[in-house]
C-alpha cells in the first residue's frame, strides 16, 4: 500500500477528520482524512483503490476494536465522521459509474421510533464498507420501507429498533416486506432485539454490533 494510502488509512482508524481539527491530539497540525483522499486522487490513485484499501480496512479495524470494547461510541463516531470526510471526495465517482460499490443497503429506524445513534453508525460502518447507503431516517413506517425497496430492486435492508414498544413495528415490516419481495435480506438490530426475535419474527440476520453486520453483507457478495 502507498505511503499516503497508509496515512488515510491511520487518520480514518483514528479519527483525524483534517488538518484543523484537534482530534487525536498526537496528530494536531497533520492533514487529515480529507486533505489524504483529495491529495490521493490528485496524484492519480483510483476512487477504488482508495476505498478498498485505505477505507473499508480503516473501518474494519474500528469496527473490530469497538466488538471488543477496546473504544466506545464517540471513538466510532469520530472514525466514522473522518470516513465520511474522504468519501465526499470519493462520491462523484460512484455517481458517475466511474467506480463501483458492492450494492445498496436501505436503512431506518421502525415507526413509533426517534433513537438513530445505532442506526447512524451501522450505516457509517457499512457506508466505509463499500457499499451505497440509503438512510431512511427515523420513525420510518412500513410504506415508505417498500417504496424504497421499490426504487432500489435487490437492496438488503435494515431495520432499528431501541424501544421494547416499537419492536412490534418493527415485526410489522419484516411481515410487509417478506409478503411483497420474499427475496430480500432483512438486517435487524438494536438494545432490546435479539436473535431469538429476529428469527421469530422471519428476518434474516441479527448483530449486537456494527462490524457483524458488515461482515454478513461482504459475505453475501464473495
Amino acid at each position: 500500500m502507498s505511503e499516503i494510502l497508509q496515512k488515510l488509512a491511520k487518520c480514518v482508524e483514528f479519527g483525524k477528520i483534517d488538518k484543523i481539527s484537534p482530534y487525536p491530539p498526537d496528530m494536531k497540525g497533520q492533514d487529515g482524512a480529507d486533505e489524504l483522499a483529495k491529495l490521493a486522487l490528485e496524484s492519480g490513485v483510483r476512487p477504488d483503490d482508495i476505498l478498498e484499501n485505505a477505507l473499508i480496512p480503516a473501518m474494519a479495524v474500528v469496527g473490530n476494536k469497538f466488538s471488543r470494547k477496546e473504544i466506545y461510541v464517540p471513538q466510532m463516531l469520530m472514525a466514522a465522521k473522518a470516513m465520511n470526510s474522504a468519501m465526499k471526495h470519493l462520491k462523484p465517482f460512484f455517481q458517475s459509474g466511474e467506480a463501483t460499490r458492492k450494492g445498496k443497503f436501505i436503512i431506518g429506524t421502525v415507526s413509533g421510533d426517534l433513537h438513530d445513534i445505532g442506526k447512524n453508525l451501522v450505516a457509517m460502518m457499512i457506508e466505509g464498507g463499500g457499499w451505497e447507503v440509503i438512510d431512511l431516517g427515523v420513525d420510518v413506517g412500513t410504506d415508505k420501507f417498500l417504496k424504497a425497496i421499490d426504487e432500489n430492486p435487490g437492496a438488503i435492508i435494515g431495520l432499528s429498533a431501541l424501544l421494547t414498544t416499537t419492536m412490534e413495528n418493527m415485526k410489522k415490516t419484516v411481515t410487509a416486506i417478506r409478503e411483497k419481495y420474499s427475496g430480500s435480506k432483512i438486517l435487524v438490530g438494536g438494545a432490546p432485539v435479539t436473535m431469538d426475535y429476529c428469527e421469530r419474527i422471519g428476518a434474516d440476520f441479527y448483530s449486537p454490533d456494527p462490524q457483524g453486520a458488515v461482515d454478513y453483507l461482504n459475505q453475501l457478495v464473495s
